[in-house]
């Protein structure tokens, strides 16, 4: 049986999810790795996945329940077309170094940047 959640706890200033499980494990998920590994067919695709750009300042507006195994993140983008399954969360927390050095590899190779706006010298909020 696939880790379950314990607590979900979304900081919004810092754009981070804190996901407890069940196993005693907590990951903090900042909310633009969420959205640029959303789960959603417009991101993975049909077997070509979408490279995400411009997520930098992404941050979730709301948290749904979906059953007892996933949650459908509303992110301030528009973007809500994903569920989140406990097992692909877990699999976020778990894997987070590897699958984030991957994206940054990803967008480099493709010239693109983690701005809304590459021109963009600083961010107010």
């Amino acid at each position: 049986m696939p880790p379950v959640p314990s607590k979900l706890n979304l900081h919004r200033q810092s754009r981070v999810l804190e996901i407890a499980f069940d196993t005693g494990e907590i990951f903090h998920l900042p909310c633009e790795y969420l959205r640029v590994y959303s789960p959603s067919a417009e991101v993975r695709g049909h077997g070509q996945p979408k490279l995400q750009t411009g997520k930098r300042y992404v941050n979730i507006r709301q948290i749904e329940p979906v059953g007892h195994y996933a949650v459908r993140l509303i992110f301030d983008d528009g973007h809500d077309s994903g569920l989140y399954s406990w097992s692909w969360l877990y699999e976020l927390g778990k894997e987070q170094e590897l699958k984030w050095k991957k994206y940054l590899a990803q967008l480099e190779k493709a010239g693109a940047s983690r701005d809304p706006n590459p021109n963009l010298v600083e961010h107010n909020e």
